[in-house]
């Protein structure tokens, strides 16, 4: 039965944020807000960076604010001041990259005022950005989200999120799935949905963790991975991308809700972090951490894996 996820506390978010935003702008906090505003269909959003006081009234928090907007944090985005404290919004999966980066030096936490949300949920899309919020459109994402509330922020609105209902675990059944299957099975399903890629790269873009300058799949002397779209290139680039992500990705989804080609990233992104957890009591969250399981060796690390 369908039911109906209680967003009202998403206008006082709205009305807190904008507050929150005018004030630091005003007294010089920050240079910058990173944050969401109305998008030109109804209903929908996109990224805004503002950099008065007088533009805080264009800032919004609704069901529809999918975006990780700390990608603007690591990638050249001309509309962001490279000089002074940049505010920006983060819901709790936003959270985690942010702190992820942190770890890897990528980002200084002096350098940021963090305007964290009390979420309760976004759509899965914005295919119908006006949708009512309900179990049925909800992200699948949210569907096992246990960080509602952001923890270690600047300024976090005084809103208690509403609890959600009863969920379906969506990726969670989905990797039962694949874990019941042989093998085979399971390498003749990922090599159909790897099939299906067309080399757009919008999972690179669209993921806070892809900051290298030159992407190791775009080099050509030597060429690690062929750049045109067929299996053997294709089967190369997510698995090169699920490696470089294993430990680090923070589960905001953003690469598989801007696929074209519907490929289930996310749901190779979780089944990596449930090895990772499992293998060594590993995975993203609050905590700043100097190193991941993959990139750091202790003399006790398993080793029955070597042949």
């Amino acid at each position: 039965m369908t039911q109906t996820i209680d967003i009202s506390s998403y206008s006082t978010i709205t009305d807190a944020i904008r507050s929150e935003a005018r004030r630091i702008l005003s007294d010089s906090t920050v240079s910058a807000v990173i944050g969401y505003t109305a998008g030109r269909r109804k209903g929908s959003t996109q990224p805004i960076v503002i950099t008065t006081a007088d533009d805080a009234d264009q800032l919004i928090f609704t069901a529809a604010c999918l975006n990780d907007l700390v990608v603007y944090l690591t990638k050249a985005k001309k509309d962001v001041p490279k000089s002074g404290r940049i505010g920006i919004v983060v819901k709790g999966c936003d959270l985690k990259a942010l702190v992820g980066l942190l770890g890897e030096s990528q980002l200084k936490r002096e350098n940021l005022y963090l305007i964290g949300i009390p979420c309760s949920g976004v759509l899965g899309s914005l295919l119908k950005p006006s949708a009512e919020l309900t179990t049925e459109t909800i992200a699948s994402k949210c569907c096992e989200c246990s960080d509602q509330l952001p923890v270690g922020c600047d300024f976090v609105p005084t809103v208690t999120p509403a609890p959600l209902p009863d969920l379906e675990k969506r990726y969670a059944n989905e990797i039962a799935r694949l874990e019941a299957m042989t093998p085979s099975e399971r390498w003749e399903f990922w090599k159909e949905q790897f099939s299906k890629c067309i080399k757009c790269y919008a999972c690179r873009q669209v993921c806070p963790f892809c900051f290298c300058e030159q992407c190791l799949c775009d080099r050509n002397r030597p060429q690690m991975v062929e750049q045109t779209p067929r299996p053997s290139g294709n089967t190369a680039w997510h698995l090169v991308r699920a490696m470089h992500l294993a430990g680090r990705c923070a589960g905001c989804a953003e690469c598989e809700r801007v696929c074209p080609m519907d490929i289930p990233l996310n749901l190779l992104n979780r089944k990596m972090a449930k090895e990772l957890k499992e293998l060594f009591n590993s995975e993203a969250g609050f905590e700043v951490r100097d190193t991941g399981p993959l990139t750091s060796y202790r003399e006790d690390d398993d080793q029955s894996f070597i042949r």
